[in-house]
């Protein structure tokens, strides 16, 4: 899973990073609020880990700015700023969660662990579920009603992304963005040809309906039978 780590306190910004990594998270780092609010407004991350005091822009303008996209990310406030009128406007402000500094090192990987629960259903052995399709993220693995689905790498990245952010709305750049990487030149005729091959595989096991076109703004993960999705965008 992928987490945005905002922080100005560069020293900090490297030991949240390393701890992070080292749970088996992928990590963006940043120390300017401006960039920071870019990178989280894409809808790319599964996390979004933020302090108030930045330069450019402060924490909360980014939740905010965040929030006016419609962007529903998980965000927790990782802050030195203790009082009760702070925590209650960083709440207030969209953050689901807020944690002061200086911070015990497991309860903000349990803190971490909570909210990336929200992304989707995930147990214990790494499976994450939606109706029929269930996928093992530890082993790459893809399951549609107990069946094996066999996909490639990047065809199990895009369902990954599709599930753990099912019944959104995901445009082709977040897509892009997300499976191919910020500084990848490929474009949204190669999300669409990807959507394909995985649509065609789904089909396999009468389940490609469950990818829907959202027409002229993308794709959504979700089962209802009365829109089967199985065409190719033009």
């Amino acid at each position: 899973m992928k987490i945005l780590v905002v922080e100005d306190d560069v020293h900090l910004l490297k030991t949240i990073q390393t701890l992070l990594e080292e749970e088996g998270y992928q990590v963006d780092p940043t120390s300017c609020g401006e960039e920071g609010c870019y990178l989280a407004e894409q809808g790319i991350y599964d996390l979004l880990v933020l302090d108030l005091m930045l330069p450019g822009m402060d924490g909360f303008h980014i939740v905010r700015n965040v929030r006016a996209k419609q962007v529903l990310t998980p965000i927790l406030f990782l802050t030195a700023r203790d009082s009760a009128q702070d925590i209650v406007k960083g709440l207030d402000s969209g953050a689901d969660d807020y944690m002061t500094k200086p911070f015990e090192v497991p309860e903000l990987l349990a803190r971490v662990r909570a909210l990336l629960r929200r992304r989707g259903p995930v147990d214990n052995e790494g499976g994450l579920s939606y109706q029929r399709l269930v996928l093992i993220t530890r082993t790459k693995e893809a399951f549609i009603g107990g069946d094996k689905v066999e996909l490639t790498q990047k065809e199990f990245e895009l369902l990954e992304y599709f599930l753990r952010n099912r019944e959104q709305i995901l445009t082709r750049e977040q897509i892009c963005t997300r499976v191919w990487g910020l500084d990848s030149d490929v474009g949204s005729n190669v999300v669409e040809v990807y959507i394909y091959y995985l649509r065609k595989k789904l089909k396999a096991f009468d389940y490609d309906h469950i990818i829907q076109t959202v027409r002229n703004v993308g794709y959504m993960l979700k089962e209802n039978t009365a829109c089967s999705g199985k065409s190719v965008p033009g």
